[in-house]
């Protein structure tokens, strides 16, 4: 008798695990969504590297809530490279997968990413200061995004946190909420 209780003890606790593991999910993601497009084909960048920016952000972002165990100030930095990622190739494949995977709550395991962190923080940081330097407004915008983007990867990077700090007191901090909530940049 005892030993059927004990079975049913049991089989109650896994099945109450399982249905709390359907019914809730390990975190909240909200998906990344913005009013338009903001970067148009005239963008200063090829397509073939806006896609590998927008792969490499998908990664880094999966990676930062996974390594976080998704914590609320990981999920906020991924929201923002995951928006900025779809606004660059709203079709790259590692974007929309890891979207719709975190929309699930699938807590991601971590990945390989083309570059490491620390690299592709300088990338940014290059890419941002050449963008920053055109006449076009949309180039500076995207600026906007990979100088602040490169101090966050890599805080020990003197140069981006710099950079990203002369930004901030020249123009104010970048408007986040156009990639990741639908607000219309001003």
């Amino acid at each position: 008798m005892r030993r059927s209780w004990q079975v049913a003890g049991v089989w109650m606790v896994l099945n109450s695990a399982l249905v709390a593991d359907e019914g809730g999910k390990a975190f909240a993601w909200e998906p990344p969504k913005a009013a338009k497009n903001l970067f148009s084909p005239e963008l200063g960048l090829l397509d073939t590297e806006r896609d590998e920016y927008a792969t490499n952000l998908a990664i880094l972002s999966s990676n930062s809530i996974a390594q976080a165990k998704a914590s609320v100030i990981s999920i906020e930095s991924a929201r923002r490279m995951l928006g900025l990622a779809l606004q660059l190739s709203p079709r790259n494949k590692r974007a929309v997968i890891v979207n719709f995977q975190l929309s699930k709550g699938l807590l991601p395991t971590v990945s390989d990413c083309l570059y490491e962190p620390k690299v592709f923080a300088r990338l940014l940081l290059t890419r941002g200061q050449l963008l920053e330097g055109t006449t076009s407004d949309e180039n500076k915008r995207l600026a906007r995004y990979f100088v602040p983007l490169a101090a966050e990867l890599d805080p020990k990077n003197e140069d981006a946190v710099y950079a990203s700090e002369m930004q901030r007191l020249d123009h104010g901090a970048p408007d986040w909420s156009a990639l990741t909530d639908g607000r219309a940049e001003p």
